[in-house]
């Protein structure tokens, strides 16, 4: 009875703390908007700082049941001082049931009390059982990419203000176009649609592993044959004919989530983790990769293809027995971090480096989700 009314009254001090800090900040941003009112709306400025500061150093979050995976991807959102300024703006819910239900607010608390206290780490559970609503259990082995999208569907499905909800879709979200032409005549359907994260393979058609990030970028919009059994019914000829089937990127976001797809299914339907040397750089400019072919964009766009990496979740051990941490490079001091759940500890770009991959060592550190971050933010 006392530890839950400990709970109850930590929660509390934490609700006050919160309510002045997100008053503080909303009097900072109407100040700051009524000063660039005559700009243009896409250049207000949004210079909310969240754990990225580290003000206090580096908080690790504790590992509450297997959740290496989760505390991963808190750590790559909360440090992502872009994403803590559309969370700092969210509404409160009003009841106490629905604050215990609703993800944005759980991940606000638990933002306020990584910057607020001075332990090396902090507990998750409250998160982490507010998510269990929503069926993300603990004790289970998750696969980061999948969790990643999960968290992300439940921020924006809960995020009361459309104008959030808009700035986190332009934050995160990808766009492309697909092509489907018939080979035989002339027709062509197009369709635009959107991603969070861009699935890059690893490995070619014919399982030969692609050497380089960039080789993986350009394999992903390279146009595919589509013959005998995988033709498509063309309209126009009146039958089954050989079709190329191609995708053209259209814009790209400020936070660009690369997903390495190193786990794929064998015939046998066993899950097999591709630990393969696969390096990655620091600087990506998109335009020195991708062909005009391959781009439907105007040179406005293209002009801010150019990324640096800002985060790395990598993964480690088996796809039954595995575990995740994040190498997390600071917005403010511009230093790399590694997130090992509780533990945190500043490192260089040679321990980054080191989750590459190697073919013999199926049990070491593969990166798995590259975060880059745009070089100059339209």
């Amino acid at each position: 009875m006392g530890q839950r009314s400990g709970h109850q009254e930590r929660s509390k001090k934490l609700e006050l703390a919160l309510s002045k800090t997100m008053k503080a900040e909303a009097e900072v941003q109407n100040n700051k908007e009524e000063a660039e009112e005559p700009k243009a709306k896409d250049q207000r400025p949004t210079s909310v700082f969240g754990v990225a500061d580290l003000k206090n150093g580096a908080i690790g979050l504790y590992n509450v049941g297997q959740s290496c995976c989760l505390n991963s991807l808190l750590q790559v959102f909360l440090m992502n001082i872009h994403f803590t300024g559309i969370l700092r703006r969210i509404i409160v819910p009003p009841y106490a049931e629905e604050k215990r239900r609703n993800v944005p607010y759980q991940m606000l608390l638990l933002l306020e009390e990584m910057q607020c206290g001075k332990q090396k780490a902090v507990s998750p559970t409250a998160l982490a059982s507010c998510l269990s609503v929503y069926r993300v259990k603990l004790f289970v082995q998750h696969d980061a990419a999948q969790l990643f999208l999960t968290l992300w569907n439940l921020i924006k499905k809960q995020m009361k203000k459309p104008e959030l909800v808009e700035e986190l879709s332009d934050l995160y979200t990808i766009c492309v176009q697909e092509h489907l032409a018939c080979q035989k005549c002339s027709f062509e359907t197009k369709r635009n649609s959107s991603m969070v994260t861009l699935p890059l393979p690893v490995l070619d058609s014919n399982s030969h592993m692609l050497k380089t990030l960039e080789d993986c970028l350009q394999y992903f919009f390279h146009p595919e044959e589509l013959t005998d059994h995988n033709m498509c019914f063309c309209e126009q000829c009146g039958r089954k004919t050989p079709f190329l089937q191609g995708m053209k990127l259209v814009r790209l976001p400020q936070t660009l989530t690369i997903h390495l797809k190193r786990f794929c299914f064998e015939k046998s339907a066993y899950i097999h983790k591709l630990s393969h040397y696969l390096p990655f750089p620091q600087d990506l400019d998109f335009n020195a990769v991708l062909t005009e072919n391959q781009c439907q964009a105007d040179d406005n766009e293209k002009a801010a293809w150019k990324y640096e990496l800002f985060a790395v979740v990598a993964h480690s051990g088996s796809t039954s027995c595995g575990h995740y941490c994040a190498y997390i490079r600071s917005l403010t001091e511009r230093k790399w971090y590694c997130f090992n759940d509780s533990e945190v500890c500043q490192v260089s770009w040679d321990d980054v480096r080191c989750t590459y991959g190697h073919s013999r060592l199926h049990w070491g550190e593969t990166a798995y989700l590259l975060i880059y971050m745009k070089k100059h933010p339209q």
